[in-house]
């Protein structure tokens, strides 16, 4: 067993996490944090926990936390986990970070897309992007894992397979990514206007045009894996689901190719992931099919007529796109079965 502790542990994302490690096999929960919610017990917060946990939450001690827990993931809002990080790590914690302070590998990026300049650049040079399916290797043994954005999640799984093995070319790649309200930036049970109910349901919105953050993530794993600098025009929505992220990417190609050959590419590139689930021509992934779990299901068809492939991915924001992918981190990191914690099938209907 592993003492694990979770930092930001009353948002969404922190209250998934908890649902995912309480039921590891090889993890004791030690340890749960929230500024606001100090002195609550989580399961009051989030009554779906009641039975689960007994744990209460506390303030923010990194100090605390490294001498409690052997991992420990920050849910935290951007910019606040770089105060955090080197404690963690001098005091021998390995942490999961699934804010976005340490997944860019340029700390310049971080004045473009943040407008903030970036305070650890340190750790930041040591920190491994946390897609598994791009960096498996790395994570094994890692202490600093920077676990991939929602948004960039989604993108770089359906478009991943085309820029590895040169099939597409590296201008005008466009992405549209659609997210449930619990993703689309909101940090726990959001105030904001947008995501109240008589504003978010029977709507759709797009946001960020031109400026999302994580553009700047597919296109350093996109970039790296087509070994030359490349573009993306992304646009993100809001839409009214709970939970649940689509993405459409239309991606021109370098060669005329059939539906048939470029599904045959993503079958060989995705063989033995257990997590990515590629499917047959003429089936279409959906948020419903993939709610509550680590899968992404995708797939791609070929529009002849402009020689673009159109590839669609559904993952959870919260799954796949948040905790559930940390915890497929965890596994790696600590050399269990990247299944562990995570074997149950998604919530269906």
């Amino acid at each position: 067993m592993i003492r694990v502790g979770v930092a930001g542990a009353s948002g969404y994302m922190g209250a998934e996490l908890v649902r995912l490690l309480v039921r590891h096999p090889h993890v004791e929960l030690t340890d749960v944090t929230s500024e606001r919610l100090a002195g609550e017990p989580l399961a009051k917060v989030y009554p779906h926990l009641r039975g689960l946990t007994s744990l209460t939450l506390q303030g923010l001690d990194a100090e605390r936390l490294a001498a409690e827990a052997q991992v420990v993931f920050l849910a935290l809002p951007h910019m606040e986990s770089q105060r955090a990080v080197p404690v963690l790590r001098r005091r021998g914690a390995k942490v999961i970070d699934l804010s976005a302070d340490y997944r860019l590998h340029d700390p310049n990026d971080y004045t473009v897309w943040y407008q903030t300049s970036h305070d650890d650049q340190g750790n930041l040079a040591e920190a491994v992007y946390g897609l598994p399916e791009l960096h498996r290797k790395s994570l094994a043994g890692a202490s600093l894992v920077a676990s991939t954005g929602c948004y960039a999640a989604g993108a770089i799984l359906a478009m991943a397979p085309l820029f590895k093995n040169g099939l597409a070319r590296l201008e005008g790649v466009v992405v549209d990514g659609k997210s449930g309200v619990t993703g689309a930036g909101a940090q726990g049970r959001n105030v904001d206007p947008m995501y109240l109910f008589t504003e978010a349901n029977e709507n759709i919105q797009a946001y960020g045009l031109a400026t999302h953050r994580h553009t700047a993530e597919m296109e350093q794993e996109l970039g790296a894996l087509a070994g030359a600098p490349l573009r993306v025009q992304f646009t993100p929505h809001l839409v009214p689901l709970n939970r649940g992220l689509f993405t459409t990417a239309s991606v021109p190609l370098a060669a005329s190719m059939s539906t048939g050959e470029v599904l045959d590419v993503y079958r060989e590139f995705y063989a033995g992931e257990p997590f990515v689930r590629v499917l047959d021509e003429g089936q279409r992934p959906t948020t419903r099919s993939v709610v509550g779990s680590n899968y992404c299901d995708l797939t791609v068809v070929v529009d002849r007529r402009t020689n673009r492939a159109v590839c669609v991915s559904a993952i959870d924001n919260l799954g796949k796109g948040g905790s559930a992918n940390g915890v497929q981190n965890l596994n790696i990191v600590c050399g269990f079965s990247e299944h562990a914690g995570l074997e149950a099938p998604p919530v269906y209907p």
